[in-house]
């Protein structure tokens, strides 16, 4: 007879259940594999997230992760403030774990890795349920009605004055909906409205209806129907939206006044375009600042050139992490008599950064042949890092002759 076997070994509690992989194979034992609990499924997603994160900030990415050769994370700020502050220093960006020389060319994106961060869960910070990481910043910003209800029992008081200014707004809000939809059938489409199933084949983003009142939703167009039926935004408080109004006037006011000018400026006799490279220089102080220059170019006959500046009232550029790029317009030849000129930037095709429609002028002339250092308009502070990362600053300069 056969020995019974010996049960000598451990044997699981109930909390460390198994489960049975595979049906046992002769004599080989049986393969067992421990279940895991709904609290370890938690510690897990943490636990990717630890893996996850930038190995500079330390935080999981918000959009494009880079890798370097041997394959530590970096996010997109992260990775392009490295190469800036190594521009900065007249060096080598290198990683920050393993130290390796890491470039836009020899570092490359990592696209698994961007999509696992952008599923991982994430809690609201207003009313605490949790959603995918790609979904949480659209749920904050408009779609939680925790985070309407506690900021409008915290600035408005209960009374019968608000419900009616609440119902003034969404009357404003409807009309401006429906004025909005008119122009778009009298200018854009047709007069005919189209049926809901043709728009579904149509893949334009676009805005929703109350972005005028504070709602910042952009994606498809076909989603924009069940997207508004939705939208927080007009159950909003008069509170709120008042002052979203006003703003949304005043930059309103701002964009058309410099759209003006521009149209007012290209009745000029002369106007000339030219795309500009600025190549990083070095000065000879003790410490070697960065500056970019372009090489001279031709304007009304004229010779110019542009110099740019990295946080020019610093000593140590390299000490700060805001960084502001100024520049400066030179006129290299001698005119004879005063040369009136406004310019503005912009991207141009070979521009990484968005730059802002900004008029600048000045009144050229043998004694002052430089225009006064004035902050390059970019939309976005954060796109410095994204210029000094380059080689070079690819911009298109506009000038206007007014008056010579």
């Amino acid at each position: 007879m056969a020995e019974a076997p010996d049960n000598s070994e451990p044997v699981p509690s109930s909390s460390e259940s198994v489960i049975i992989c595979n049906p046992p194979q002769d004599d080989e034992p049986m393969p067992k594999k421990r279940r895991i609990s709904e609290k370890e499924s938690d510690k897990l997603e943490h636990r990717l997230g630890g893996i996850l994160c930038c190995a500079v900030c330390l935080d999981l990415p918000q959009a494009a992760v880079y890798q370097c050769s041997n394959g530590h994370l970096m996010c997109a700020p992260c990775f392009t403030h490295l190469l800036a502050d190594a521009r900065l220093r007249d060096e080598s960006a290198t990683c920050p774990n393993c130290r390796v020389e890491i470039s836009k060319t020899s570092a490359s994106r990592n696209l698994a890795v961007e999509k696992t961060v952008s599923e991982l869960p994430s809690e609201c910070k207003y009313c605490t349920r949790v959603f995918p990481r790609h979904s949480l910043q659209h749920h904050e910003d408009s779609a939680c009605e925790e985070r309407q209800y506690k900021f409008a029992q915290i600035v408005v008081n209960c009374g019968a004055k608000p419900r009616y200014m609440d119902s003034l707004v969404r009357i404003v809000s409807s009309v401006y909906a429906l004025l909005v939809g008119a122009l778009r059938r009298s200018h854009l489409v047709s007069e005919e409205p189209r049926p809901p199933a043709k728009r579904r084949r149509y893949r334009r983003l676009t805005g929703c209806r109350y972005a005028c009142i504070g709602c910042g939703w952009r994606g498809p167009a076909h989603e924009a129907a069940a997207h508004e039926a939705a939208c927080a935004a007009p159950r909003r408080s008069a509170a709120d939206v008042v002052p979203l109004l006003a703003e949304h006037e005043r930059r309103a006011a701002a964009a058309l006044a410099v759209h003006r000018q521009l149209l007012d400026l290209l009745s000029c006799e002369q106007i000339t375009i030219n795309d500009l490279q600025l190549k990083p220089y070095r000065t000879e102080e003790f410490v070697h600042k960065l500056y970019y220059e372009t090489s001279r170019f031709n304007a009304f006959n004229l010779q110019w050139v542009v110099k740019a500046f990295v946080n020019k009232n610093q000593r140590d550029p390299t000490q700060s992490t805001e960084r502001e790029i100024t520049y400066q317009v030179i006129l290299k030849s001698k005119p004879s008599v005063a040369v009136s000129v406004q310019w503005v930037w912009l991207r141009g095709p070979y521009g990484e950064a968005r730059v802002e429609p900004r008029l600048a002028a000045h009144a050229f002339h043998e004694a002052e042949p430089d225009a006064p250092p004035l902050p390059l308009p970019l939309a976005d502070p954060g796109d410095a890092n994204r210029l000094l990362a380059n080689k070079a600053i690819h911009l298109r300069l506009t000038m206007f002759l007014t008056s010579k």
